[in-house]
């Protein structure tokens, strides 16, 4: 068989892949692009070009909803990217009990969102809640988490958070395991100590599982709706609504052609941001 034959026969492998890759996305994500330029209901549609784009943009909780997302989106990833490395720099060690540490950081990663969300909905209940009994014990008043708009925000972030840095701290150790260990030798018999095997050995050649924790973190930051939902419903007022839930109340409202044409920008947001983000990444991966 000629090397024209073995290539076209290899390419057939790839059509299952393919036709599901293509029916399950690309094709959702082209109807999606015409859709969001129709007021369209379940059995009719009309084309209005750009109004619903124009319509979505007037909207008084849009520039609320890209701030909160944008916020969201950092907070939450710089904390995941931070804690994640000290975590798994620390569970890397020869502790014995490493193994549990590890499996009781991770589990809340196992947990169903809408669970954490509903869980920590009451914990953090201005006057029933765990949270603000305990600290009553303390002699300190505890604020309305999720009822003061300064800190529903980061209130809900911090609760992502917890339930995603076990993910991280799982990718991190992944990176830190595969350092290869006569580095830290060589570093131990230069007199160097813990500090300086962090500082210089493991920061920096587990840059490739930083940048992975990034991306994936990010990417989630954007795109995050159930938590926050769950949570907070987008309230008090407008203050952490997300771009996600404004486009959920939209559809909850029937505006089916407005929602579709917010799922477009969202996708065209987390595309700017995140693409030239992971080539940025990549390009100072490689220059290491």
């Amino acid at each position: 068989m000629n090397s024209s034959s073995r290539s076209t026969y290899s390419y057939w492998f790839l059509t299952p892949a393919l036709l599901v890759y293509g029916g399950l996305f690309l094709l959702p994500t082209v109807i999606s692009f015409f859709f969001s330029m129709t007021r369209w209901t379940l059995t009719d549609w009309n084309f209005t070009g750009f109004d619903n784009f124009m319509t979505f943009f007037t909207e008084p909780s849009l520039a609320i909803g890209f701030k909160n997302t944008l916020v969201y989106a950092v907070v939450t990833c710089g904390l995941k990217v931070i804690l994640g490395f000290l975590f798994g720099a620390f569970l890397c060690g020869e502790w014995r009990t490493r193994g549990y540490l590890r499996a009781v950081l991770f589990f809340p990663n196992l947990l169903s969102t809408i669970a954490v969300g509903v869980t920590f909905n009451s914990l953090m209940h201005p006057t029933h809640g765990l949270i603000n009994v305990a600290l009553a014990t303390l002699g300190i008043a505890g604020p309305d988490w999720l009822g003061d708009v300064h800190i529903a925000l980061l209130s809900v972030a911090f609760v992502d958070v917890w339930k995603g840095v076990g993910m991280a701290t799982v990718i991190y150790i992944a990176g830190i395991m595969s350092i290869p260990t006569h580095y830290y030798e060589a570093l131990m018999i230069d007199g160097g100590n813990a500090y300086h095997k962090l500082r210089f050995i493991t920061l920096p050649l587990s840059r490739p599982a930083m940048n992975s924790v990034i991306i994936l973190s990010f990417i989630g930051g954007l795109r995050s709706f159930d938590l926050v939902w769950t949570m907070t419903k987008g309230g008090p007022g407008f203050t952490t609504d997300l771009i996600a839930s404004i486009i959920y109340k939209q559809y909850s409202g029937g505006f089916y052609g407005l929602a579709t044409a917010g799922n477009v920008i969202l996708f065209i947001v987390v595309s700017i941001l995140a693409v030239p983000l992971q080539r940025l990444l990549t390009k100072r991966e490689v220059e290491l």
